[in-house]
């Protein structure tokens, strides 16, 4: 189960995992948290969106199943409404009736009922600092960490049918330092021109601390199916930006991998992995 705050997250944050693990035969759920009604149109060449919250929603829902068939993965949503993102100084307060103001244990009973019918092995999320402040994504850590927490607990959340433990939680890394340094000095070396170089400046005057990796997973035979879902996300994807400026065959050559940490783990197990199942898979079970 990869839990994630808008449509368009599960597609730039360890969509090659997800898509591996249900060529593999994996049953994968994406939780989708809010419908993303305050996103804007951030592709270029999209031309004029919705005009209206309600066009947005279905908008981005339409966008939403494609990239869920590109992956090969189920999706449910949670049903809340998109925070925004605030800006200004200082920032204005968020809107009414939005996910960062939902109280978490509010937020947090439909993901413990789609745990409990679900029955994850292994849960995916952001850190606590949401891998960039967005309130959608802190808020998404925390309801994905209090299911995480509550769901094996039969004295929590009644009415949300039988308890079910998950045995394992990771946070995405999909843009560490280290990969984006990584592929930035491969590009220069081969005589290209890197979309990173603004990006690790801009993170390194910030002194934004790095998360350790604890996992990889090699994707790199899956960078088609995340690129389809990628592009699935029109109204937020340019097909000529910056999720699309490194060749393929250098990614695969020098970076072929997706990051994660591991948060918590109920099961046995050794660092580093190349597995998020690692400690888990018995026989056939996965």
């Amino acid at each position: 189960m990869a839990v994630h705050a808008h449509p368009d997250d599960e597609s730039s944050k360890g969509a090659g995992t997800t898509a591996r693990y249900a060529a593999e035969g994996v049953d994968v759920l994406v939780v989708t948290c809010t419908g993303g009604e305050r996103g804007d149109i951030l592709n270029p060449s999209f031309g004029p969106g919705p005009t209206s919250i309600e066009g947005t929603h279905e908008l981005r829902r339409s966008e939403m199943l494609r990239a869920a068939e590109a992956l090969g993965v189920r999706q449910e949503w949670l049903g809340f409404v998109d925070s925004g993102l605030p800006e200004g100084d200082p920032l204005p307060p968020l809107p009414d009736g939005c996910f960062g103001l939902v109280p978490v244990e509010t937020a947090a009973r439909p993901l413990v009922e789609l745990v409990r019918a679900f029955r994850p092995h292994v849960m995916t999320t952001y850190d606590p600092s949401g891998g960039y402040p967005h309130p959608d994504h802190i808020m998404c850590h925390k309801v994905a960490y209090e299911a995480f927490c509550a769901a094996g607990d039969p004295s929590r959340y009644s009415g949300t049918g039988a308890p079910w433990e998950v045995m394992k939680l990771y946070y995405n890394h999909d843009f560490s330092m280290r990969k984006m340094r990584t592929i930035h000095e491969a590009m220069a070396d081969a005589g290209l021109e890197s979309p990173f170089g603004d990006w690790i400046e801009s993170r390194e005057a910030k002194e934004i601390p790095e998360r350790r990796a604890t996992t990889r997973v090699d994707v790199s035979a899956y960078f088609a199916q995340r690129d389809g879902a990628l592009v699935a996300h029109a109204s937020q994807i340019d097909p000529a930006g910056f999720f699309f400026a490194v060749p393929r065959d250098l990614e695969a050559e020098v970076w072929p991998w997706e990051e994660y940490e591991l948060a918590e783990s109920r099961v046995e197990t050794s660092l580093p992995e190349t597995d998020l199942f690692a400690g888990v898979r018995t026989g056939e079970q996965a």
